[in-house]
């Protein structure tokens, strides 16, 4: 009998034999030292992400899975340098029939911790409220009434940060409170073009990445990226404007042109206004933090986190909602038919 069945992820550590169900958010065929074929998998549900390996002796290697599906699994968790995989057992795409053993699709999304109904309310006040030229509020609050459904679902990137359901809207609503509070502390800022300006800065995400479950690039997203896309949404929405002003079409352009700061990191333009450098520090301190917080959720102490291309210490972890583990005190189940 597995020591964890349908434990979260974040509770697995190393010596658990584990069974349960997951989003296969990745699935690579690759060879090993000796020419051997194995798999390459992220195991993925609503705490988190584990690395595995389907190994060339494991019957799982040739299932019929693939990625960005819901498959049931049982494997052993191994410390592998410092950072926990599952050597996999058996494994194969879920079916209905899984959902007598507790297969349920929305406890493997990962999303986002907070509330999306919250996360949603407060960017809209803050366009309402603080946004005082009647004609940059319209702009915002006609553009959230656009593209508010597809907001509250997307991730805000695929792996980096903020990848999970509402990541996204997670990310804008941070960036836009902070930018408030910035624009409090430097009144040469323009409050108005700031929140408008973190508003459209990753819409273009909403084409560039599918949705949750998949996250994964579409061929907009690849050819074109979400900068120039976002620019392409800030044209359109401002065109549903009579009359919107070109210098004022001008600006925003240039604050999400310019966003990721340098030229290196995919920016077309470097940021040459007060508001769009301020955008780009405040985008790069919330994304960079957030990387911190999910790789904290792992376990405090020091960690590589290759973003950064750094060791980076972390404090010890207080854990999360969720995060118990399977106990002997849950009915009793048959084993899963893997």
């Amino acid at each position: 009998m597995p020591s964890k069945r349908n434990a979260p992820i974040a509770s697995w550590s190393d010596g658990d034999s584990v069974e349960g169900f997951a989003l296969l958010s990745r699935k690579e065929r690759r060879q090993d030292r000796n020419g051997n074929n194995f798999l390459d998998l992220e195991l993925t549900d609503a705490s988190g992400s584990i690395s595995a390996k389907v190994w060339s002796d494991s019957p799982a290697l040739e299932g019929d899975y693939e990625a960005h599906s819901f498959v049931a699994v049982r494997g052993q968790v191994k410390d592998y340098r410092g950072r926990l995989q599952v050597s996999v057992q058996r494994c194969r795409e879920a079916n209905e029939a899984d959902r007598e053993h507790g297969f349920d699709e929305a406890l493997l999304v990962p999303t986002t911790h907070e509330d999306i109904g919250d996360l949603y309310s407060r960017l809209e006040r803050l366009l309402q409220e603080q946004v005082q030229d009647p004609l940059m509020r319209r702009l915002g609050l006609e553009t959230l009434a656009t593209h508010g459904p597809a907001l509250r679902e997307h991730p805000a990137a695929k792996a980096i940060h903020h990848a999970y359901r509402g990541g996204l809207l997670e990310h804008t609503v941070s960036m836009a409170e902070l930018a408030s509070k910035v624009a409090a502390h430097y009144p040469e800022l323009d409050r108005d073009l700031l929140l408008l300006g973190v508003l459209f800065h990753d819409l273009g995400k909403l084409i560039e990445l599918g949705a949750m479950p998949a996250n994964d690039y579409t061929h907009p997203g690849r050819l074109v990226g979400h900068i120039v896309l976002g620019r392409d949404l800030l044209r359109e929405r401002c065109a549903a404007i009579d009359d919107f002003p070109e210098d004022l079409l001008l600006h925003l352009e240039h604050l999400v042109l310019s966003h990721h700061g340098e030229l290196e990191f995919g920016s077309p333009v470097r940021p040459m206004t007060p508001e769009a450098l301020a955008l780009s520090f405040i985008d790069n301190l919330d994304s960079k933090l957030a990387q911190l917080r999910e790789l904290g959720r792992g376990g405090g102490g020091m960690q590589y986190l290759r973003s950064l291309g750094r060791f980076v210490l972390l404090p010890a972890a207080t854990g999360e909602p969720g995060e118990e583990t399977s106990s002997d005190n849950e009915p009793d189940q048959a084993q899963l038919e893997l």
